[in-house]
Order: C-alpha cells, then structure tokens, then sequence
C-alpha cells in the first residue's frame, strides 16, 4: 500500500507563514513554504527592487535587500486574511537603510498557494 504525504492546506500554509514571520524567520519561510519555481513580484514603480522566478532568485533578492540594511529598528507581520487559494499579510519595518537613512516601510503581501507551497508572493506598497 502506498502512503501518499499529506498537503498543507492554503490556511495551513498561511498559519506556517504567521508562526515564522511573527519570529522573523524569513530563510525558513522560504525554505519550507516556497515551491521551487515561486515566483515574486514587486509593483511597477519599485525602486531597487526587481521581480524575480525562481526560489533561488527569490533567496538572492532577499539577501541583497538584507545587506542594504544598515540597522533595523523594528517591525511587524499581522495575522494573514485566507480566501481561496490565497492569503494576505500586512507587514512592516522601521528601518535605515545604507544611503538613504531611516524610513518606515509598509506593505501588503500577497501570496498564491498551490499543491500545499507557495507559487507567487506579490507586494503592494
């Protein structure tokens, strides 16, 4: 008899998602939720950042956005709002930023599930 490995669902995924961002555990949220061919999209008229396919791609933009920071002050992740195949997060960070000094940054984030992983993350700010 074959056993077939159970798949998270969207609320699952999302709940996984809550647990790990509320400790900032952003590498693990990649690691463990992310399908390999995720892809991320920031919005048109983002300045530095750039949308990317592939969780390799993704881990880069996440890393050259970390090595951008010069001190991070704080920061949020709210409970995210599940609807189908998708849930919604809003987040936030008190940052300086090398060059540009000290902003507050606000976005929502969108993320598509898909076979119990994530597929698309598609910020809003």
């Amino acid at each position: 008899m074959e056993t077939k490995e159970a798949v998270m669902t969207t609320q699952e995924v999302a709940n996984r998602f809550n647990e790990l961002a509320k400790e900032g555990r952003w590498n693990e949220i990649q690691d463990e939720l992310f399908a390999d061919d995720a892809v991320s999209i920031e919005p048109a008229n983002s300045s530095g950042l750039k949308s990317v396919e592939g969780l390799e791609a993704i881990r880069q933009k996440g890393k050259e956005f970390g090595e951008s920071v010069e001190e991070m002050h704080g920061g949020f992740s709210h409970d995210p709002q599940v609807a189908g195949n998708y849930f919604a997060v809003a987040m936030g960070m008190d940052v300086t930023l090398k060059g540009l000094g000290r902003m507050n940054m606000e976005e929502i984030a969108l993320y598509e599930v898909r076979d119990g992983k994530i597929v698309k993350e598609q910020f809003f700010y």
